[in-house]
């Protein structure tokens, strides 16, 4: 999902979070990958787009140069092979209560987790911070879970009174044998058994 530009304004005045980083300018690249890795990531689980604003320092505007060179320096990022898988990402340039600031907005990746220089990073609040093996076996979790049909994927906010009744009483089995049908085998004809029974 991204974001327009009154959803930007609101999340450029609610300060850093876990879905919004800012930076000054891009003096620390590594950094500003290891953010765009932690968004891809989307530790908390939210499935929100994630938003680096360059060009704000500390929620005021840091008055940062913003031309062609930076944004297309903010594109390669993606592609220039030190975080892996790529992740989906959009650039532009704003203007934003008066403050021009590159938006890098970067989606919830389908296939976490992401690494950056072979290391996965997650954002904790406000912060970016490497990954603990649980953390890292939750983003994996999360990967075969998206790998699944739809019908079988896991449904975090359902209860049991979300169940069908009818279908639970159908699918509630005995355990018994009873025949099935008939199988005509050479001259003679034998049933085949089946173990349970509905």
């Amino acid at each position: 999902m991204r974001y327009g530009k009154d959803e930007l304004r609101e999340l450029l005045r609610g300060g850093e979070s876990h879905l919004v980083q800012f930076k000054r300018n891009l003096g620390d690249r590594r950094s500003v990958r290891r953010n765009i890795c932690a968004f891809a990531n989307d530790g908390p689980g939210t499935g929100r787009t994630g938003v680096l604003f360059v060009g704000i320092d500390d929620g005021t505007c840091a008055e940062t140069r913003i031309d062609d060179g930076l944004l297309k320096t903010l594109a390669l990022m993606r592609a220039d092979g030190s975080i892996q898988p790529l992740p989906a990402m959009r650039v532009d340039e704003m203007t934003i209560d008066g403050c021009r600031v590159a938006v890098v907005q970067v989606e919830p990746s389908r296939s976490p987790p992401v690494r950056f220089e072979g290391r996965v990073w997650v954002k904790v609040g406000p912060t970016v911070q490497q990954a603990t093996m649980e953390d890292e076996q939750r983003l994996v979790e999360r990967r075969r879970a998206s790998d699944l049909p739809f019908d079988r994927r896991p449904f975090a906010e359902a209860s049991v009174e979300d169940l069908d009744d009818e279908y639970v009483e159908r699918g509630t089995c005995r355990r018994r044998w009873r025949p099935t049908c008939w199988r005509r085998t050479g001259v003679r004809f034998t049933r085949r058994w089946s173990r349970w029974a509905c």
